[in-house]
């Protein structure tokens, strides 16, 4: 009952993956700080400081933490105020030949920080490997609609006609950004490193006696040890909170991409177009027994928006940070960098089921595409007239006339577009009245979208999309499931 009995925050009891909810848990946490120790044993004992052979091994041997390890360090930091200390006493207690010389030589931050890069950089991977299935998804539907006519809107104002699979390929070609943004991300990002209380390597340097050398070499050892392939040259005790700005850029804008997008289904629900999954059990309203309400784009929607004022944080923490650091920054990215990267992982999995059951309804699509296309067809008309031997202005008057009472008839009495049918039984359009159905047929209208979507898959989806590591994750990739 304890978990309902206090606050739980939805992004992770709620909606976000496990493997997302778990790279962000007090037990990677504190499994990654072990981690980080151990490797920076090694890298001592490598450069000839008196760390023992039992020392590295009990080490090994207890990197996860038990539930009474979790006490010990609470009780710890309760009265220590001070959670890396009380970690650092609690591992020694399950390690006690190496309690001496866990976190020799260095700060707080080497521990944290270097573990915030960590879960950063791995969960870029995770978001990448999920961004890359939403895309295949939509890649797909495009492909499948690629030449079904619908209207197209601007201002949301009937506009040219275009095709589902254009339009899908406005969505794709922003997630394709938001695939190259999170890459840069991730496959910039460094290491903190072995910096020392201030950045200087002080300490680092006292130990070694004086040896530079010594010092450079632990640091690139380190962070060879710990996966990444170089460290930052210089910091502060902590590194550039400018790196949190820069890695939640790419997530913020992506959240712009999926806001635009939910925003389009939920808009062409209301049309009726299409719609997104609807489980034959769910309810819509629980007053209106007939709602389809477009649940899932509305939560993109809403996390979409909490997702892009996060980078806002970030920007402000950075902005604060008075020399060598201030402690402000912390509880603050305690939260802010979590929940961004939860925020991200709930919107994919919910991009991804929408993308896996989208509802096409092309006689919907067609009946307001007959409402809209006579008017548009007026231009062809008249050109057909001009072919056929009549006069451009008169056949442009004629037009006028007969579009303002078939506008009169939609507009002011609620009836169909009847243009058409006035063009029919106007003698004066007799010598084209065998092109009208040609005139009219709405694949003439869609210009070359077909042929733009099935260049944008071929030289842009799928190229993007052969890299190893994406591959990997779409041959993984299941149907996603949503929770609630």
């Amino acid at each position: 009952m304890e978990a309902f009995d206090t606050y739980q925050t939805p992004l992770s009891s709620r909606y976000a993956s496990k493997e997302m909810a778990h790279l962000f848990s007090a037990a990677n946490r504190f499994h990654t700080w072990r981690k980080l120790w151990l490797n920076l044993a090694i890298a001592e004992k490598e450069l000839g400081l008196p760390v023992t052979d039992e020392a590295i091994e009990q080490m090994k041997a207890n990197l996860h933490l038990d539930e009474k390890q979790f006490e010990i360090a609470a009780a710890e930091e309760k009265k220590r105020r001070h959670d890396v200390m009380a970690h650092v006493h609690t591992f020694g207690q399950v390690a006690p030949a190496a309690a001496g010389i866990i976190h020799l030589g260095a700060t707080s931050c080497y521990v944290t920080d270097n573990a915030d890069l960590i879960f950063i950089r791995q969960a870029l991977t995770l978001l990448l490997g999920k961004l890359a299935v939403v895309i295949d998804r939509f890649a797909s539907f495009a492909n499948q609609y690629r030449d079904l006519p619908t209207l197209g809107f601007t201002h949301f104002q009937p506009a040219q006609l275009t095709t589902v699979g254009k339009r899908t390929t406005l969505w794709l070609q922003e997630l394709l950004w938001d695939l190259r943004n999170f890459k840069r991300a991730r496959d910039d990002l460094g290491f903190r490193g072995v910096k020392g209380t201030t950045g200087t390597q002080a300490s680092f340097l006292a130990l070694f006696d004086g040896d530079h050398d010594k010092v450079e070499e632990l640091d690139r050892r380190v962070t060879a040890l710990s996966g990444f392939t170089y460290a930052y040259p210089v910091t502060s005790q902590t590194y550039s909170r400018k790196i949190d700005v820069d890695v939640l850029a790419p997530l913020a804008s992506f959240g712009a991409t999926a806001h635009k997008l939910a925003t389009d289904l939920r808009l062409l629900a209301n049309l009726k177009e299409v719609e997104e999954p609807f489980e034959s059990t769910q309810i819509g309203s629980s007053a209106m027994a007939y709602k389809r309400n477009p649940m899932r784009a509305e939560r993109i929607c809403s996390l979409a928006r909490h997702l892009m004022t996060l980078q806002q944080n970030a920007l402000a923490t950075a902005s604060v940070q008075w020399f060598e650091r201030t402690l402000d920054d912390s509880a603050n990215r305690r939260i802010t960098l979590p929940e961004a990267f939860l925020t991200a992982d709930i919107v994919l999995t919910t991009l991804q089921n929408v993308s896996e059951g989208l509802v096409v309804y092309p006689r919907v699509i067609a009946r307001r595409i007959a409402q809209e296309l006579p008017f548009m067809a007026t231009e062809n008309i008249i050109m057909a007239i001009v072919k056929a031997g009549g006069d451009r202005q008169e056949a442009h008057e004629k037009i006028r006339v007969l579009s303002h009472e078939a506008a009169h008839q939609v507009k002011q009495l609620g009836l169909d577009n009847d243009l058409i049918e006035r063009v029919r039984k106007d003698p004066y359009f007799d010598p084209i009245k065998d092109q009208l159905d040609a005139l009219l047929d709405p694949k003439t209208f869609v210009g070359r979208a077909p042929e733009q979507v099935d260049r944008f898959l071929a030289e842009w989806v799928r190229p993007a999309l052969a890299d190893a590591e994406l591959q990997s994750a779409l041959g993984k990739a299941g149907k996603a499931e949503l929770s609630v």
